[in-house]
């Protein structure tokens, strides 16, 4: 053999050797999915697509791989394609509880809680029974469509499992009613609230009727809100207006504030200036503890007023009971009142509310609003509040008062709320 025919087949030998050696050290489609799973972690997310992608062309409907593009494209907030990866996995694997999750996850993160709510369900159903993730999360998708009564339940239902009892205390406390009403606490993505009220009051024996007016636009934040009121009042055939900001705070872990203040011009049905400070704190299971000042200045004096008040959560009761004191000289005045409400449909924005007041004093059970300092004997309230859809609800409501120097009130009072 010539030197030229050993060099050939020497080369034929090399190359049959390199193409062996190649298909030796190739990736297998185990190594090739862990190297596309890097990429997603580390978020290198079109290198993930891509490597996901090219396993795809080898085992079509493959749920793992249709699982992991689905998340990165979720990641990427390519919600079309996330959605198709998901339920293509789901499809193909019905039993694949890691699936179930992440499609819930998108349907969360796409305002579609009800959705969210039944993929939830299907991964709770497959995952082992001490297992608390699905009830959180399923929990978080009721919270979402508003169905605080389920998501207490979740939530409740995951302690029982050894979740975190702070994370679930926590998630117990964004889904309780509060004392504020629904113009002050909204669903999460609202920004903008207002509401419209009125009171009217008749008396016996017979004297001029009384008429009260607020408008209050407020903006809502991560962690509190502010409101701009006006506040109008038709009373001893006299009117007078004032303007108000009503700012509410959340501070430490289970408290928040409220303050408050308020300017009448003419000073004569309302105070010429009004403060009010007001901290809620919440303690041991479903109660709340309150304290306030209100400092009001007329004309001709100044009026302090000291609150004490203890809230509790029961199901989807809440009571409270507020103590007022006015110190005076030689002539303090004391007044309680009792508020009971029952959220009806378990969320925070529909409730029945009833109130009875006995004492001096007592400006929360007026219901000429604005009209602090007054004197009762006693009084009784009872009003109903429904929103027809999360943006636009109504409150209507009677009250009857008797006053301790012969008159008699009896009365209506309502609002609209609105949302956006």
């Amino acid at each position: 053999m010539n030197r030229l025919n050993l060099a050939l087949v020497y080369a034929g030998l090399l190359t049959v050797a390199s193409f062996a050696n190649a298909q030796t050290n190739a990736p297998s489609f185990d190594q090739q999915f862990l190297a596309a799973r890097s990429l997603a972690i580390n978020g290198q997310r079109a290198a993930a697509v891509s490597a996901y992608t090219a396993l795809l062309q080898q085992s079509p409907n493959n749920a793992d791989v249709l699982l992991g593009r689905g998340r990165v494209y979720s990641w990427m907030a390519n919600w079309g394609e996330a959605e198709a990866d998901l339920s293509a996995a789901t499809s193909t694997a019905p039993d694949y509880a890691d699936a179930w999750s992440a499609l819930g996850d998108l349907y969360l993160w796409t305002d579609r809680p009800r959705q969210a709510v039944d993929a939830y369900t299907r991964w709770l159903a497959l995952v082992p029974a001490l297992d608390p993730a699905p009830l959180l999360a399923r929990g978080r998708a009721f919270r979402a469509a508003g169905d605080f009564a389920s998501a207490r339940a979740d939530f409740q239902a995951a302690g029982g499992r050894a979740a975190d009892p702070v994370q679930v205390d926590d998630y117990l406390r964004s889904v309780t009613p509060r004392a504020p009403g629904p113009d002050v606490i909204v669903p999460a993505g609202y920004l903008w609230s207002a509401s419209l009220g009125t009171s009217w009051t008749a008396f016996s024996p017979v004297r001029a009727e009384w008429s009260d007016y607020t408008l209050s636009v407020r903006r809502h934040f991560e962690r509190g809100s502010l409101a701009l009121e006006a506040l109008a009042a038709d009373r001893f055939s006299t009117s007078a207006n004032a303007w108000a900001a009503d700012g509410y705070l959340d501070l430490w872990r289970r408290a928040y504030a409220n303050l408050r203040y308020q300017r009448s011009p003419a000073g004569s049905l309302f105070p010429e200036t009004s403060w009010r400070a007001e901290l809620f704190q919440g303690v041991g299971r479903g109660w709340e503890l309150s304290t306030s000042y209100d400092r009001l200045d007329f004309t001709s004096s100044s009026v302090d007023i000291y609150g004490l008040g203890v809230g509790k959560y029961v199901g989807n009761w809440y009571l409270r009971l507020r103590h007022l004191y006015i110190p005076g000289n030689g002539s303090s005045s004391n007044s309680d009142r009792l508020l009971a409400r029952y959220y009806y449909k378990g969320d925070a924005d529909n409730y029945l509310e009833f109130a009875v007041g006995a004492g001096r004093s007592d400006t929360s059970v007026s219901i000429a609003s604005g009209s602090p300092g007054r004197g009762h004997s006693w009084s009784s309230s009872a009003a109903f509040v429904k929103f027809c859809n999360p943006r636009l609800g109504f409150k209507l409501g009677a009250a009857y008062e008797r006053d301790e120097n012969g008159y008699n009130g009896h009365g209506l009072f309502g609002s609209i709320y609105t949302r956006w």
